[in-house]
């Protein structure tokens, strides 16, 4: 049996450690013993953003913020379907992701944080939001709206948080979010904050298989 090797732990404000695994050729990323993300599993994160821009449509110039990189699956398959025009922000919160992903994990990466319509800011995305501007935003932060990671990653989820979100976005602009799982009371708060709901649930492997993830497209009216 391939034991996990832990290359690093990266603190967490608010929160606890992360720890990067290596299994084999596979990384992990984990939180106390919850599996957080790991590099078997990159299709529902890849839907994220393909579901999106494709809700989207043709739009001049289209600026993306990306809450989280992760693993960057959500990053890559935004810019292998964004036309050169487009920008798109990641706002990561704990810079060890970044410097995992231009380390242990560069294979993986493959570039795209060299790519010229992107930008990193390391910062809590709700911060970023406030900045405004866009024609959607994508949030792959903690494992949903039932975060386990840090609790301050509720405020995101929170009526007040949509309502940040829906004034960020311009007219007709999406507010994706994904989820390991579904959640009606979460559901309920996206409609009640006036957005226009479409819930669907997508496979977490490429292949699809796997588990079912959930990722709900809300548009601003």
């Amino acid at each position: 049996m391939t034991p996990r090797e832990l290359l690093d732990t990266a603190p967490v404000p608010g929160g606890a450690p992360l720890r990067l695994f290596r299994h084999g050729r596979d990384h992990i990323i984990m939180l106390d013993r919850n599996e957080l993300m790991n590099t078997r599993m990159s299709g529902s994160e890849e839907a994220l953003a393909t579901m999106t821009i494709e809700r989207l449509g043709q739009r001049p110039a289209p600026h993306l913020l990306i809450g989280g990189y992760g693993m960057g699956f959500t990053l890559r398959a935004a810019l292998a379907n964004l036309g050169p025009d487009a920008r798109v922000t990641v706002a990561e919160l704990v810079p060890q992701i970044i410097d995992w992903a231009l380390g242990p994990m560069a294979e993986l990466t493959a570039g795209c944080l060299d790519d010229p319509r992107v930008t990193i800011v390391i910062a809590d995305v709700a911060d970023a939001i406030r900045q405004g501007g866009y024609d959607a935003i994508l949030l792959d932060v903690d494992n949903g709206p039932d975060g386990v990671v840090r609790d301050a990653n509720d405020r995101l989820y929170s009526m007040s948080g949509l309502d940040r979100a829906r004034t960020a976005l311009k007219p007709g602009g999406i507010l994706a979010v994904w989820s390991a799982g579904d959640d009606p009371s979460f559901t309920r708060r996206l409609k009640d904050s006036g957005f226009r709901v479409d819930e669907v649930a997508v496979r977490a492997r490429s292949n699809g298989k796997g588990p079912r993830h959930v990722i709900w497209f809300a548009t601003r009216r």
